[in-house]
């Protein structure tokens, strides 16, 4: 007689996870192991981990033709997290696990070692979340994994560390307590930065710039020289910008979890992330991509900050990608077999020195560099990916009271925060309805009725576009960062000294500065 098992599994698609049934069928014939349904090499290969695992705790492995089927059979499956359920299948196809009803009630996800361990697996929030959207009583799953798993409400999860605990839950020999987390705790013990604004000496003209841009939501970028102290104000800025929402927290969550950066044990990622790649990056690893594609550099900055130091060093194709996630908030990968859409919605802070030698505006030390090589070096960075930069600032150098620490400490992050949550409230009421949710978004719709200026608003613009060569296209960009000014002094008009100061951070667009 034939038997045939059925047990749910899940795979991860992108960010989310879709149910897959793992069908095995155990046959007379010569002994062989066939998996079909478009696995990837993982899978295939989980034959011999399989048939370890089963013969190592004790059970046996038929010695007959199997054939596990992955359904559905058009769309290609990845990763290790397939050995468990094809164990569960096998043992449950040849009789040795005869309470096969209770196979209907389960997600069973795992990777094993040869000795029946249960290892973790990527993308774990992710099936949590496909299993409770499925109906399911629960997911068995590995103990690593349980507690961002246990995040998702409304689904039970069964933590299992070795192959025989799974065997004998499902026969009712023993019982294994849902993991439970508590989300109000994990965020109050996650969400506390290692790093704080008032650590900074000095630079208090390049720390307004920075809650201007947390409060609006601004892409800005740094100019000065080495040590002055850019990389250490980008490093804070999450800490200055609102505090992540529950909402917001699970999709980061899963990212991190589909890329296998979220640290064992931990539940959820309750931090604004900072991601800092090397200037050497290729455009796969920003945007995403691979062989088998993977969440790239902009992904996992997701809600948070993506910072690219000494930008002019990044390759030019590399820095050309990143128009498209700066303007939708997403990246589209193509591949032959199907597109995979990764959120990407991320404050860009870049950083770069005025000059190749790096001391053009230093008060001590010489620049080296002749005018052609500066234009050579800035000449690097686009005018497309300039033009989605709202706010230009330079960082100088700083002075010897500044770093002997005879300055008063600044500002804590906190206070800060504080000022930035306030002006994005009225953000968010403004654009009550609309599909945008601060200044930075506004596009010249939302700009010619939220950014309306005065007489004398409107005459010092004009003087900064004739007299100090400030370009027409920075008009916009200058308009967008008054009205986050002025919200952050609670003004409801746009007055000239919010404009004075927004046209204080566009450096970059003097030809004079040089």
């Amino acid at each position: 007689m034939v038997v045939i098992s059925k047990v749910i599994s899940c795979s991860v698609f992108g960010i989310n996870g879709y149910p897959v049934e793992v069908e095995v069928d155990i046959s007379f014939g010569m002994p062989s192991f066939q998996t079909v349904g478009l696995p990837d090499m993982a899978i295939r290969e989980s034959r011999d981990r399989v048939k370890a695992a089963i013969q190592n705790c004790g059970y046996e492995f038929p010695s007959r033709r199997i054939t596990v089927n992955l359904a559905p059979a058009d769309v290609r499956k990845e990763g290790s997290s397939f050995d468990l359920p094809i164990t569960i299948g096998i043992l449950a196809s040849s009789g040795q696990i005869k309470e096969r009803g209770m196979l209907d009630k389960f997600m069973i996800v795992g990777e094993l070692a040869l000795d029946g361990r249960v290892r973790r697996i990527r993308g774990g929030l992710s099936v949590a979340v496909a299993a409770r959207d499925s109906g399911l009583l629960g997911v068995i799953g590995p103990e690593e994994n349980a507690r961002e798993m246990a995040v998702v409400e409304g689904i039970s999860i069964y933590p299992v560390k070795h192959l025989s605990e799974v065997v004998e839950f499902l026969k009712g020999a023993i019982e294994i307590e849902p993991a439970k987390v508590d989300l109000g705790k994990e965020f109050e013990k996650e969400s506390i930065y290692d790093v704080d604004m008032s650590e900074v000496k000095g630079q208090e003209h390049a720390k307004r710039a920075l809650e201007v841009a947390a409060a609006g939501g601004h892409n800005i970028i740094m100019v000065g020289p080495p040590g002055s102290g850019k990389t250490m104000l980008s490093r804070r800025l999450p800490t200055i910008l609102p505090r992540i929402t529950p909402e917001e927290a699970i999709e980061t969550t899963k990212i991190h979890s589909v890329a296998g950066l979220l640290p064992p044990g931990h539940a959820i990622v309750a931090t604004r992330p900072f991601r800092a790649p090397h200037h050497t990056i290729s455009d796969a690893g920003l945007i995403g991509g691979g062989t088998v594609p993977r969440p790239g550099e902009v992904s996992l900055a997701h809600n948070g900050v993506l910072f690219l130091d000494e930008l002019p060093e990044f390759n030019r194709n590399v820095l050309e990608v990143l128009r498209q996630p700066l303007e939708d908030g997403f990246v589209t990968i193509s591949r032959a077999m199907a597109s995979i859409a990764y959120p990407a919605r991320f404050m860009l802070v870049a950083a770069m020195n005025p000059c190749p030698c790096g001391y053009l505006s230093h008060p001590t030390r010489g620049c080296t560099c002749t005018p052609l090589q500066i234009q050579r070096y800035r000449s690097r960075i686009s005018g497309p990916l300039l033009d989605r930069i709202d706010i230009h600032v330079e960082v100088p150098a700083l002075r010897y009271e500044e770093v002997s620490g005879a300055v008063k400490a600044g500002e804590s992050s906190e206070v800060i925060r504080r000022r930035v949550e306030k002006a994005r409230e009225v953000q968010m009421e403004r654009f009550k309805g609309a599909k945008i949710y601060c200044n930075a978004q506004m596009g010249p719709r939302h700009i010619r009725r939220f950014c309306r200026i005065d007489e004398e608003a409107s005459s010092l613009l004009k003087k900064a576009i004739e007299q100090l060569g400030i370009s027409a296209r920075a008009y916009d960009r200058i308009l967008k960062v008054s009205r986050t000014i002025a919200d952050l002094e609670g003004s409801e008009e746009i007055k000239a000294y919010h404009v004075a100061e927004a046209i204080q951070y566009r450096v970059l667009d003097r030809p004079l500065w040089l």
